[in-house]
């Protein structure tokens, strides 16, 4: 007993390399304030792809579409400032509400399927509700999404042009988020999930109900998706249906493919670069950018096939 609560605490306590990642997420402030919309937006991202990396890195779920729970959330906090009140924060607490009861009815089916049948399963959700939300154009907007609202501020600090306050508010969402997942992924709770992503039937042999562990790991993992769907919502003022698309559900799979799944940072650094490598390969070549986030991800995953991480993890041993 004693040894495994020294493990835990070696897990939980802080690596120098972790304070100066986070340290350095403060320097678009300074260094490239005019690129903080963008910044804000890899925040977003980064805390998406943290949430598809506590199932897939962790629990070995594999989702193919997780953008359902990010879609949920952005509509629910868009229809509540549309139509109802503008306070984020409240947006955030519902979002988080309504995509955890989603991802907990879903989670029912979503563990007695593995492999191929589960990724077929989860990208049919996400299809239904994409369709689904496509159809409902009195309540969602369909195709052409949810307009006519405004989120001012939050906490009395303005969203402007130059994205200031959208950065601050996104980065504090997902490093209080980040705190979370940090310290579930250290915990007895967390050691069982990876032991649960190894071997499945093993596991209630030592006290471990899979089924129930998974479903409580999907349903984490929706609260932080919708919580993620309502700060794209916060920062933007719109919903659109690609919130809810199969091609943001890809994006986030190949986010955590390029950072390194189960590390932890592997979903927030294969944020940061797959969102600024898109920004200039976009800028340089608008028609054909995603032939070289083509070749980016190819070059990772033969060079890197466990992330980019992975790769580092040869000079230093990572907290996850």
């Amino acid at each position: 007993m004693e040894n495994a609560k020294s493990h835990f605490e070696r897990k939980v306590r802080w690596h120098p390399l972790e304070i100066v990642f986070w340290l350095c997420t403060l320097l678009p402030f300074f260094v490239t304030p005019s690129y903080l919309s963008l910044a804000s937006q890899i925040a977003i991202t980064a805390l998406f792809a943290l949430s598809l990396d506590l199932i897939l890195g962790y629990a070995g779920i594999v989702s193919l579409g997780h953008a359902a729970f990010f879609g949920v959330g952005a509509y629910t906090a868009g229809l509540l400032a549309k139509h109802y009140w503008t306070e984020p924060l409240t947006g955030l607490v519902l979002a988080a509400i309504i995509s955890g009861l989603a991802g907990y009815a879903l989670s029912h089916v979503v563990v007695r399927f593995r492999h191929l049948a589960l990724i077929m399963l989860t990208m049919g959700f996400g299809l239904l509700l994409h369709e689904a939300a496509n159809s409902a154009s009195m309540l969602t907007g369909g195709a052409d999404g949810l307009q006519g609202f405004k989120v001012p501020a939050v906490l009395g600090f303005k969203f402007d042009m130059f994205g200031r306050a959208a950065y601050a508010y996104s980065l504090a969402v997902l490093f209080a988020c980040f705190l979370i997942c940090r310290r579930i992924i250290h915990s007895p709770f967390g050691l069982a999930l990876r032991g649960i992503r190894e071997n499945a039937t093993r596991m209630p042999a030592i006290g471990a109900p899979s089924r129930a562990h998974l479903r409580k790991a999907y349903t984490m993992a929706a609260v932080l998706a919708g919580i993620a769907g309502a700060l794209l919502t916060h920062t933007t003022s719109t919903v659109s249906l690609e919130t809810l698309s199969f091609g943001r559900s890809a994006d986030v799979l190949v986010i955590l493919i390029l950072g390194g799944a189960g590390r932890l940072y592997g979903g927030i650094l294969g944020a940061i670069i797959y969102m600024v490598a898109r920004d200039q390969f976009s800028g340089a070549n608008p028609q054909y950018w995603y032939f070289w986030i083509g070749v980016l991800l190819v070059a990772v995953v033969m060079f890197l096939p466990n992330g980019i991480l992975g790769g580092f993890s040869k000079f230093f041993k990572p907290k996850a």
